[in-house]
């Protein structure tokens, strides 16, 4: 049976799980150039991308990109074809295009500040949940959650929840268990400790619990299933079909598949 994030969370002492991450964090966290300062518009492009882009590819593009393009401003004025010359290398251009589309929709109805409000930013063109959380949380230490397949991960296993990560459904319900349980004080760190768990320690594949943090609140290691987790269904494999033409008299075609 399915539980709802009361249930999960009974027993489960949230100041404690907090402190533990984030004491963790403040120690530990990787020195990124995003950072080392709360500029959310150098956090939201950052944050874009992030998207499908490994960290260590990304950080000499954000120093070139930034290097070029140092205010919401300087980019929402920029051509297009010297954007994307500046992206070039990073692929997924639609990132680009929406996102300098967005900066330039800031500069007009919000005098070029990117907005605090979790209704504005997210109706941006290209802003879904994550990037709107990570942005408010990061930036403006607004306690919105910020849910990616990393952060899925690390719950299922801290929770023990074997609720397919691939639906809808089950990123609704984490994104309503990290807002049980992100600290109102920091969500900001506690956030990107969340990111960071599961970039460093609690990876896909043989995670590092030993070194993990809040390994005394993880109940899927407590039980030994760390490794089964999370649930994940693959998209069923396209079908086949062979088909065999014949050509008959009068030169109609008759199909049969087999």
């Amino acid at each position: 049976m399915k539980e709802n994030v009361q249930q999960i969370l009974d027993h489960f002492h949230i100041e404690q799980f907090q402190h533990d991450l984030i004491h963790w964090f403040v120690k530990e966290q990787r020195d990124l150039p995003w950072r080392k300062e709360k500029d959310p518009y150098k956090i939201w492009v950052s944050e874009v991308m992030l998207q499908q882009t490994r960290v260590d590819t990304v950080i000499p593009y954000f120093y070139k990109f930034i290097e070029k393009f140092p205010t919401l401003d300087a980019l929402a004025e920029a051509e297009e074809k010297e954007v994307l010359k500046a992206w070039e290398g990073l692929r997924y251009y639609s990132r680009i295009r929406n996102l300098h589309a967005a900066v330039k929709e800031v500069k007009e109805k919000y005098d070029g500040c990117v907005p605090a409000s979790k209704e504005q930013f997210s109706s941006l063109k290209g802003v879904g949940p994550y990037t709107t959380g990570a942005v408010l949380s990061i930036a403006y230490d607004i306690p919105e959650p910020a849910v990616d397949g990393n952060v899925m991960r690390v719950l299922s296993r801290i929770f023990y929840i074997t609720d397919d990560i691939a639906k809808g459904s089950t990123r609704k319900k984490f994104e309503q268990l990290v807002s049980c349980i992100i600290a109102h004080d920091n969500p900001s760190d506690f956030n990107q400790a969340l990111m960071e768990l599961g970039a460093l320690i609690c990876t896909p594949k043989s995670p590092s619990c030993f070194l993990c943090p809040v390994q005394r609140h993880c109940r899927a290691f407590a039980e030994g299933a760390e490794g089964k987790l999370p649930v994940k269904t693959k998209g069923k494999a396209p079908k086949h079909v062979s088909f065999r033409a014949i050509v008959g008299t009068g030169g109609r075609v008759r199909c049969s598949i087999f």
